[in-house]
């Protein structure tokens, strides 16, 4: 039986701490869907596309890692895929308590698929998407947090913004 394993989430855009948990659920499942989610309720920088697209050259030399768009809910399409298992990454405390309440809903609506969380690194244990966008809007250095072709793709996204006087959606600030 071959053991697959779906890696779910918005990716906007994947950065190193989720290439970290790829490579590493890689080696424990014969295939690895890195499964990125279409319609997310937050707002995203980059689109479904480019998403994909940004996904898919971060591993490319990772043959048992596959990356495609999804819909609807995460279990619907694991059962799609045939996989046995979601796999999630840990950073901080509070990912585990949002973690732990999808895991056991996941459980409610999907018995049969385990949910299989996998600590970060600590070195990539303060990444998060928002932060990395925040970072590169404001003209800051991501060359440790994401792959080379992310940073190329996020100088495009900040010269658009600034062409276009748009805001720079801050999170890291708070009042």
């Amino acid at each position: 039986m071959k053991h697959i394993a779906i890696y779910p989430g918005t990716f906007d855009p994947i950065h190193l701490g989720h290439v970290d948990i790829a490579i590493r659920g890689a080696r424990i499942f014969d295939e690895l869907i890195v499964a990125v989610y279409d319609q997310p309720s937050k707002h995203l920088m980059f689109t479904i596309e480019e998403r994909v697209a940004l996904a898919r050259q971060a591993f490319t030399d990772l043959p048992n890692v596959r990356v495609t768009p999804y819909g609807g809910l995460t279990v619907d399409f694991a059962r799609e895929v045939d996989a046995q298992a979601i796999v999630r990454g840990l950073r901080v405390i509070s990912d585990f308590e949002l973690e732990y309440q999808m895991a056991l809903t996941n459980r409610q609506l999907a018995p049969e698929i385990e949910f299989v969380c996998l600590m970060t690194r600590q070195s990539h244990a303060f990444l998060s998407s928002s932060i990395v966008k925040e970072i590169a809007l404001l003209k800051g250095d991501v060359n440790k947090m994401t792959p080379l072709h992310v940073r190329a793709a996020l100088e495009r996204k900040r010269l658009e913004r600034e062409k276009n006087d748009e805001p720079i959606p801050l999170v890291s600030l708070r009042d």
